[in-house]
């Protein structure tokens, strides 16, 4: 199924989320980027749309006007937050903030964009979730709200199999991004010594994750649903500090 695929992507204005709107794009799909600012760029199928995803009511609006103006086959929920905190500084406010961006705001979009997706009986959604959902220090809302989002895209999965539509998570390990660079100075020892105590000995980059995304993205590749694929250079097979 080429051709006629719209895709939205959330926090498409930068880094993960940047990269995967251009590379959607020269695959000959419609974008739409959500986030707190419009793209930088413009591209003939690229459409920005400003929302605040920490409010319910903004995310909700910026869904139904999507859902309105599109069809949207693709959803993407790259928007994200750490707030990293030890248990002691940790607040309940941290985990309800994450809660609606990580899944209130997957949750509102998707119920605007299922009708389309089942009348075509065709949908892509995908989740960038992250190695720490399987635990790190400092993440205890980030963790919570991350490891969350594999319980719920199994749960979809199985509910909208049937309706041709996939749900899949990809969960990056360490990666170039200003996220990254916001908990660990950029040319530090501190990600020279991460990157050495990685089994492949290198971080990760926004090109290794957006692959994988694109890979649960493809039409052809509707046999593959509920899963959670690691990006992370094999962080996931133990514990690595951060």
């Amino acid at each position: 199924m080429q051709g006629n695929l719209t895709a939205v992507v959330t926090g498409g204005s930068s880094g993960i989320g940047e990269h995967l709107c251009r590379q959607l794009l020269d695959l000959d799909y419609t974008v739409i980027s959500i986030a707190r600012r419009k793209p930088e760029w413009e591209h003939p199928n690229l459409y920005g749309f400003q929302a605040d995803l920490l409010d319910s009511a903004e995310t909700h609006a910026a869904a139904t006007e999507i859902a309105a103006q599109f069809n949207v086959t693709h959803f993407i929920h790259n928007a994200g937050m750490i707030l990293p905190n030890l248990i002691e500084d940790a607040a309940v406010d941290d985990l309800q903030q994450l809660t609606q961006l990580h899944a209130g705001g997957a949750l509102t979009f998707v119920q605007a964009f299922l009708p389309a997706m089942k009348k075509r009986h065709f949908g892509r959604i995908l989740f960038n979730s992250s190695r720490a959902a399987l635990g790190a220090q400092t993440r205890t809302a980030y963790s919570y709200s991350k490891a969350g989002l594999h319980g719920m895209a199994r749960t979809w999965a199985l509910e909208l199999g049937p309706e041709g539509i996939t749900v899949n998570v990809v969960a990056p390990g360490p990666v170039l991004t200003d996220n990254f660079w916001g908990i660990i100075e950029k040319g530090s020892d501190r990600q020279v010594k991460l990157a050495e105590n990685l089994p492949v000995r290198r971080l990760g980059t926004v090109e290794d994750v957006t692959k994988a995304l694109l890979y649960f993205c493809d039409p052809e590749n509707g046999y593959v649903t509920g899963q959670t694929l690691y990006v992370c250079g094999g962080a996931s097979i133990g514990g690595v500090s951060l």
